[in-house]
């Protein structure tokens, strides 16, 4: 048995961990997968990578409405893969080599690994290790429901859609949440003729009501969109291409032609890959890790002593901001156990990178009103369309909007939802506002608004909502 002062499964968020401040201490990183983890590898970064070209010509194809004839002329697909892919490869590789290679320090595992003790862990093939202090960080991955024909080489998941040899001319695309917006606006944009299944009425039906109901009639004006529609079966056509056989809300039939399948009904935390359960560790019912406050992982909801957890595998929201968030606390954690810090998940916002784009922070309105109910404060909501600004007019923007929610007696904001060009950057003073108590009264009129920025969209929900004192 091999001992260590630290050992990271995996070796995304997991892989910031090790500070300068562990020079000389043994540890241990073991990796799965491709070193770097999901957001490097399969995520966030590729995935944006595609998004920007993909918004090139797009914008092409919308300019004729202004006035300007641009032409699309066609998709080097392999150009714009490879020059992702070039760059994601070579990044994870130099990871790869620093950690396993060059610090005389640190061993990397490139294998699956169990526990067999709170801070005892078996590899793959059979090497036994513990260490003083444990981090699980092991992430998630692309589910994939059991449905007949979803081993054909035509299907994928975002995992390896992006790998292609070549653009398909027609994709079918399982799934209505995030993933599954994202990769229609890629490759519809791209040249792809694109189809969405949705088995429930509406797409991104997590996020506030107004949001997704807009977005879904953006959706069914962009893409063909089968709300309401299920497949049951997918079967190759022996020419390269599948046919998929899908039931309506009214048990009718249907089948759709496609060259590609995108799989994307969610991702689930590899907790059930790291031995979790098998050691008593805390499960939630989604199968993620269950840890407190300072992400010290739980067993029968008390900390289990040198053993962490963060990221996809742990936290309830998917998203690299919050992994990396949660790496910084576990950071200082590792190495100050007197005085522990705590994650705080209080404002964590999110956006959709598809067309149009959306961003999301706190509450929705639905959650706004069972709020109210609960504590007797009324909450304000307030809708600004991007089309009532000057830089909406000059857009002739017909679909975007920002949705406000705060507190009536107090201005508190309790959640914003825009949906447009740049709305993960618009909301993002929003996001400030919340964590460091501005009012949305104050916020509005506190400070000057650049004119005729888009931000003045921001800055016109923030006066709709009417303070107490004056009405306006």
């Amino acid at each position: 048995m091999t001992h260590y002062d630290l050992a990271i499964i995996g070796s995304g968020s997991g892989n910031t961990l090790i500070t300068p401040e562990w020079d000389g201490k043994k540890i241990a990183i073991i990796e799965g997968g491709t070193f770097g983890g999901t957001c490097l590898n399969v995520g966030c970064i590729p995935t944006k990578m595609f998004v920007y070209p993909a918004e090139l010509a797009r914008a092409a194809t919308d300019a004729g409405r202004l006035g300007v004839d641009v032409q699309l002329t066609g998709v080097r697909w392999e150009a714009l893969r490879d020059r992702i892919f070039t760059r994601i490869d070579s990044i994870s590789e130099a990871g790869r080599t620093y950690r396993g290679a060059e610090l005389e320090d640190v061993d990397l595992y490139e294998e699956e690994v169990r526990f067999t003790g709170d801070r005892t862990l078996k590899t793959a093939s059979g090497e036994v290790i513990s260490a003083d202090q444990v981090v699980i960080a092991a992430g998630s991955r692309a589910v994939v429901p059991d449905i007949p024909g979803l081993d054909l080489p035509q299907v994928h998941t975002s995992d390896t859609v992006m790998r292609l040899t070549e653009q398909p001319r027609r994709m079918l695309i399982i799934g209505g949440g995030y993933i599954a917006a994202e990769f229609a606006h890629i490759f519809s944009s791209l040249g792809t003729d694109v189809t969405l299944a949705v088995r429930s009425e509406f797409m991104l039906r997590s996020l506030d009501d107004t949001v997704s109901e807009q977005f879904t009639e953006s959706a069914r004006a962009q893409w063909k969109l089968l709300t309401g529609h299920q497949v049951s079966r997918v079967s190759s056509n022996g020419d390269g291409s599948v046919t998929a056989d899908l039931a309506g809300p009214d048990g009718t039939a249907l089948q759709v032609e496609a060259d590609v399948v995108l799989v994307a009904t969610g991702r689930k935390p590899n907790s059930d890959r790291t031995g979790a359960a098998e050691v008593g560790f805390d499960l939630a019912e989604d199968g993620r890790v269950e840890v407190d406050v300072f992400q010290r992982v739980l067993r029968r909801g008390q900390p289990v002593e040198g053993v962490w957890a963060l990221g996809d595998v742990s936290s309830p929201f998917q998203l690299k901001h919050v992994a990396n968030h949660e790496a910084r606390v576990v950071t200082h954690n590792l190495l100050h156990p007197d005085a522990l810090h705590a994650s705080d998940h209080r404002y964590v916002p999110a956006a959709v990178f598809t067309r149009p784009q959306i961003a999301t922070v706190g509450l929705t309105e639905e959650q706004a009103l069972e709020r109210a109910e609960r504590t007797g404060s009324k909450a304000l909501v307030a809708v600004q369309q991007y089309g009532s600004t000057a830089y909406g007019w000059a857009m002739e923007d017909t679909t975007g909007f920002v949705k406000l929610i705060a507190e009536e007696d107090t201005g508190t904001i309790l959640g914003a939802h825009i949906m447009g060009q740049d709305a993960s950057n618009l909301i993002q003073p929003v996001i400030q506002a919340m964590h460091f108590g501005l009012d949305a009264f104050t916020m509005a009129r506190g400070q000057y608004w650049i004119h005729p920025a888009l931000t003045e969209v921001v800055e016109n929900a923030l006066l709709s909502l009417k303070t107490p004192s004056t009405g306006g």
